[in-house]
C-alpha cells in the first residue's frame, strides 16, 4: 500500500460510499436464493462476497481503531474471514455454498452497521487501510460478477447476471505487431497514489528487442485453433495443461455451446467472432500462443508496452509468460494485511490489464492479477508476443 495518510476524509468517504454502494447495485438483480449457490469449491456466494467485504472493515478499521465500536455479530469473525491466519480459525472455502444463515437479509444489515460506523468514525480510520478495504471490496465486485456467471452457466435457463448489459466494443481493424527496443525499462508501482503490495518496489528489467499484439486475440482465431487439432495436438501443450485437457475434457473455452452461444453477464448469446476471446486458461493460452508460432509477452513487456496497446483494460485480463513471484526487495506490511498477497506468490501465473468486469477506476498498468495455470472461470484472455 502507497502512504495515503494525507487523503482528504471527505474524499476518502465519498469514495467509501460509491464503492459500497457500487456492491449493492451488482447485487441487485440475484434473489436470495442466487446469493446463496457456491458453484465450485473456487467460486463463493454473492451474500458471502457481500459479508466479507464487510468483515474487512469491521476487523481492520473499525475494532482495533475506534474505541467502543460494537461489534454487529461475533460469529461473523469465523463465518467470513477467507484467509487471514493471524485472525483466527475460518469457515473452510468450498463449504461457503452450505452458508443458507445468516440469511441475505441479514447481510444487508451487516453492511448497514458498519457503514453507519465507517461514516461516523472516518476521520479515526487509517486511511491506508480504508483504501486497501475498498480496492479489496472492488476485487470481489469482480469476483461476485464472475462467480455467479459460473453459477448460473450451470442453469439451463441460463439467467443473466446483469440483466442490461452490453458488451464492450472490441477495436476494429486489422491485429498488428508493434516492435518494442530492448533495454533497461522501470516496472511497478511509482508515484503516489494507492498500490497493492505486490506491485513495489519498482524497479528495473532488461529487456530483449521484442514485438507485441496491439490487440488481443479474437473468437474467430480460437475457432481457427479448433478446428486445426487445438484441442487434440499433445505437442501444443505443456505436461499439465495437456493432462488437464484430457482430464476435464476441454474442447474450447469456458462457456461456449455446440450451437454458437456463449454465456455471458446478460445470459445466452451468440458468439461474436470478432470479439476477443475469453475464459481460458493459461495452459490454453499458452498452447495457443505456440500454436501460432509466437508467444505470450511477460509481464515487464506488457508493462512497457501498455501504452501502445489497444484493448489494454476493459475487455480480458492477460495471462502472460510471468510466475507470480516477488519483485526484488519486496517486503509485505507487517501484521494480518501482510497476508493479502505475499504468501501466494507461488505456483501461479501473472495476468495484466483488467477485464469488462473489474470495477470502475481500479484498472492501473502495474496491476498485478494472478491465478493458477489451469483457472479460466474468471474473464480472461490474451494478446501475443514474438521475438525480434
Amino acid at each position: 500500500m502507497d502512504d495515503l495518510a494525507s487523503t482528504p476524509p471527505a474524499s476518502l468517504a465519498t469514495r467509501y460510499r460509491a464503492v459500497r454502494d457500487h456492491t449493492e447495485t451488482l447485487a441487485a438483480a440475484l434473489t436470495d436464493e442466487d446469493q446463496c449457490v457456491q458453484s465450485m469449491p473456487d467460486a463463493s456466494p454473492a451474500k458471502w462476497h457481500r459479508a466479507h467485504t464487510t468483515w474487512f472493515f469491521e476487523e481492520f478499521v473499525l475494532t482495533p481503531h475506534v474505541p467502543g465500536y460494537r461489534v454487529f455479530d461475533p460469529g461473523h469473525r469465523f463465518l467470513f474471514n477467507s484467509y487471514y491466519e493471524a485472525v483466527g480459525a475460518r469457515h473452510p472455502r468450498p463449504m461457503r455454498g452450505l452458508l443458507t444463515r445468516p440469511s441475505a437479509a441479514r447481510i444487508s444489515a451487516f453492511r448497514a452497521h458498519v457503514d453507519a460506523a465507517m461514516r461516523t468514525h472516518m476521520h479515526a480510520a487509517p486511511p491506508d487501510i480504508v483504501a486497501l478495504g475498498l480496492e479489496h471490496e472492488q476485487q470481489h465486485q469482480e469476483l461476485l460478477l464472475t462467480d455467479i456467471l459460473h453459477a448460473f452457466a450451470q442453469n439451463p435457463l441460463s439467467p443473466a447476471a446483469l440483466p442490461d448489459w452490453r458488451e464492450p466494443q472490441p477495436a476494429a481493424g486489422p491485429t498488428r505487431f508493434l516492435e518494442c527496443p530492448g533495454g533497461i525499462v522501470r516496472i511497478g508501482h511509482t508515484g503516489h497514489g494507492f498500490c497493492f503490495d505486490n506491485e513495489t518496489p519498482a524497479h528495473d528489467v532488461l529487456l530483449r528487442d521484442y514485438a507485441i499484439a496491439d490487440r488481443l486475440v479474437r473468437n474467430r482465431d480460437w475457432q481457427d485453433f479448433i478446428h486445426d487439432g487445438g484441442y487434440r495436438t499433445a505437442a501444443l501443450w505443456m505436461a499439465d495443461g495437456w493432462a488437464t485437457v484430457q482430464a476435464e475434457g476441454w474442447t474450447g473455452p469456458l462457456y461456449w455451446g455446440d450451437d454458437g452461444m456463449q454465456m455471458g453477464l446478460n445470459g445466452l448469446q451468440t458468439l461474436e467472432p470478432d470479439a476477443p476471446v475469453r475464459h481460458i486458461s493459461w495452459y490454453e493460452a499458452d498452447a495457443f500462443a505456440r500454436w501460432s508460432g509466437a508467444r505470450l509477452p511477460t509481464e515487464a513487456e506488457w508493462e512497457a508496452a501498455a501504452p501502445r496497446l489497444k484493448e489494454a483494460t476493459g475487455h480480458v485480463w492477460q495471462w502472460t509468460d510471468s510466475a507470480y513471484r516477488p519483485y526484488p526487495g519486496f517486503r509485505p506490511p507487517p501484521g494480518a494485511v501482510g497476508e493479502y498477497n505475499g504468501k501466494f506468490m507461488i505456483n501461479q501465473m501473472v495476468l495484466r490489464g483488467g477485464s469488462l468486469a473489474t470495477s470502475p477506476g481500479q484498472a492501473r498498468m502495474p496491476y498485478r492479477n494472478f491465478f493458477h495455470p489451469d483457472k479460466r472461470w474468471q474473464f480472461s484472455g490474451l494478446r501475443l508476443a514474438r521475438d525480434l
